[in-house]
Formats: structure tokens, sequence, C-alpha cells
């Protein structure tokens, strides 16, 4: 009688980094001597890693490796519940704070007239309020290569026109068939 052996496929799970991962708390810490600071921020001084978690044990809290990179490594007396909570409210914090600024852009012509080019102006000027950065573009097409400078002139009286309301990031400059010119709001 033979046995046919069949190979299982093998399951990897991806291990995600979470802030329990970040930490080690309580037994985890194995080092010989740490730093410790007090529930108050007070230091406790150098000693062995037992101690320092007799101590936690005794006021009821949590002993927490904070710098691990130190020597000798740092660790805290805290609620660690509580601190978790804290750092995740932060990160909220942070990500609703954060402004993602976008690159909007406007296209301008060489013959573009003076009423369209106010128009475009107002349009400019509102991205700008809004926080985002523009990019102005002029598309030269046939004999209008010849006459790049008149392009770039036409880019210099649509910034005048800003009034001092933005800034030149990259100013405008031919690339192929293109000018370009970035703005972003004046502070």
């Amino acid at each position: 009688m033979r046995v046919a052996f069949v190979e299982q496929p093998v399951i990897i799970f991806e291990r995600y980094t979470t802030i329990k991962d970040q930490h080690q708390i309580n037994e985890q810490i194995r080092d010989k001597e740490v730093r410790v600071i007090s529930a108050a921020g007070e230091q406790l001084g150098i000693m062995s890693a037992r101690e320092a978690l007799a101590i936690a044990e005794e006021e009821g809290l949590d002993l927490v490796k904070i710098s691990p990179n130190a020597v000798p490594p740092v660790c805290k007396v805290m609620n660690y519940g509580k601190f978790k909570f804290e750092q995740a409210k932060k990160e909220k914090e942070n990500r609703k704070n954060q402004k993602v600024v976008e690159l909007k852009e406007i296209y301008l012509s060489m013959t573009i007239d003076v009423g369209d080019l106010n128009v475009k102006a107002k349009k400019t000027l509102e991205m700008l309020a809004d926080g985002n950065k523009v990019k102005v573009s002029i598309r030269m097409r046939g004999r209008q290569m010849a006459h790049a400078a008149m392009g770039v002139d036409v880019m210099r009286r649509f910034f005048d026109m800003l009034g001092g309301k933005a800034v030149m990031d990259k100013e405008p400059k031919t690339e192929g068939r293109n000018i370009l010119m970035i703005l972003s709001p004046a502070k």
C-alpha cells in the first residue's frame, strides 16, 4: 500500500502594525536595567525591569517602554489603555486638520482678449483663495511657435492682473509646444 502526500498551500498572513506593536508593556519588557519615569512625570532612576514592574503594579498601572533605543531604555508608569486612546485621538485630529493642496489648471491662448483674461484671472483668484496651486498654460499652434516670447508676455500680464495675491512658484517657461507657469497663494 502506497501513501500519497498532498502538499498543502501555505497561507501567509500579513502583519499589520498597530499601536500595541509599537510599545512593549509589563512582562514583555525583558531588559536588565531601565530608566523609570513615574505617572506624575518624575524620574525614579535606573532600576531592574522587575522592580519597575512591581512599582507599576503597586499603583495599579502599566509599565510601558517608551524609548527602546535609549541606553538604558526609558519606561513610564501609566494607564496604557488611556495612552492608546489619547494617541488614536491625536492621529484622528491630525488627519482631520490635514489640508490637501490640489493643482488646478487654467488654459490661456496667445491671442486672448482683455475681457477673457479678466474672467480667467477672477477664476484663478477663487482657486488660490481655496488654498490650491494653479498651473497656467498656453498651448502654441503653428506659427505661434516662432513667437514664444509673446506667450511669455501674456503670462506676465496675467500674473500682474492677480494683484499680488499669488506667488510664482515656477516662472513662465517654454516646454515644447507649451508655456507653463505655476502659481501658489500669497501668504
